[in-house]
């Protein structure tokens, strides 16, 4: 059984994720098959839109799929990773300026490189399974596939908040962070992606949307921007730790279990992009970041501690409270030959 099912059906182009055992994450034939799909639709004017979903009710994508990534860096070849994100990057740009409407629904899980595929359309909606997260900092990667763009934009320092803590958002959360647009009771899901098969006007989902159940970043929001506003992370690991709140607790125990290279580096990407929607600029910082995770930074411990040994307890290369600067400075630094480019989108 293929990964994925990429199809035409009516008027949509239709591409479900068909992993639901492994949770649909992300393989490189997956991402290649999905920018294969966009190129064609692009200018196949029989495509009015394009309605991404997936298998399975746990998860639309719980990220990517890290196996050969693994396997590879281990044993000394950083290729194939820079290979894997560098194509996966493209792809998330494709996605985010496609010329045509872009519907997903998010069902379960929506992580990492899951939220590189769903969360960068022009119709993203959640439902009442909904949970959407960036939780790279605990594997030694950033917030990346276009994620960091968003969370830069959240508003006040959610993003920083998101970005090292990895906390899951419900489906009002995602919407008030900038990774969803609409809820929709799932059991709606079926009839609307018919009715846009069959020619209904974008507007149906709209007319289907009623609010989502409340969320709890706007009500920590005064708290999170004290915390995160314009720190470093030994200052933000201070500013916990005087905290006298059940969430300033929570906050930081959940910091001090990232990886603080990743979480140094991703307060730097947070203040570089705030204000920036050029998603192009942020997958370019990330892919600096995530080219180099392997051989210097601490992508292949975290894996080793939470996927292979599942030990939980890694052995990061720096500690929170004393991370210098300059270090995640240097895993941000320009790639020379190696820095992501975007070719031309092909036509079909």
């Amino acid at each position: 059984m293929s990964d994925i099912s990429v199809r035409i059906e009516g008027v949509a182009g239709r591409i479900t994720l068909s992993r639901p055992k492994a949770l649909n994450s992300v393989t490189y034939q997956m991402v290649t098959a999905i920018h294969a799909a966009l190129d064609i639709w692009r200018d196949d004017a029989s495509v009015k839109l394009v309605i991404i979903d997936a298998e399975g009710e746990k998860a639309f994508s719980a990220g990517g799929d890290i196996a050969e990534l693994y396997e590879t860096g281990r044993g000394g070849d950083f290729s194939f990773g820079q290979t894997f994100w560098r194509d996966e990057y493209r792809m998330n740009a494709a996605l985010h300026d496609y010329p045509k409407p872009v519907v997903s629904f998010l069902q379960g899980f929506t992580m990492g490189g899951g939220m590189g595929v769903g969360c960068h359309g022009s119709h993203r909606i959640v439902g009442e399974s909904s949970q959407v997260a960036m939780p790279e900092c605990g594997i030694g990667l950033v917030p990346d596939v276009g994620g960091s763009m968003i969370l830069a934009n959240a508003p006040g320092a959610t993003g920083a908040y998101l970005g090292l803590t990895g906390a899951r958002m419900g489906a009002a959360d995602a919407i008030y962070a900038g990774f969803a647009d609409t809820y929709i009771p799932e059991t709606q899901w079926s009839e609307l992606i018919s009715a846009l098969e069959n020619g209904a006007d974008i507007n149906v989902l709209d007319n289907a949307a009623i609010s989502a159940p409340r969320g709890e970043l706007e009500r920590n929001q005064g708290e999170i921007s004290h915390i995160f506003e314009g720190r470093t992370l030994p200052e933000t690991i201070i500013t916990l730790s005087a905290s006298d709140t059940d969430f300033g607790a929570a906050t930081l125990k959940a910091v001090l279990r990232g990886s603080p290279l990743s979480m140094a580096a991703t307060l730097l990407m947070m203040a570089a992009l705030k204000g920036n929607h050029d998603i192009r600029e942020a997958l370019t910082l990330e892919y600096r970041f995530t080219a180099r995770a392997m051989e210097h930074g601490d992508f292949l411990e975290g894996i080793r501690a939470a996927i292979i040994d599942k030990d939980r307890t890694p052995h990061w290369k720096h500690a929170a409270d004393t991370i210098d600067q300059s270090a995640a400075e240097a895993m941000l630094a320009p790639l020379g030959a190696l820095e992501l480019t975007f070719p031309k989108e092909k036509a079909s």
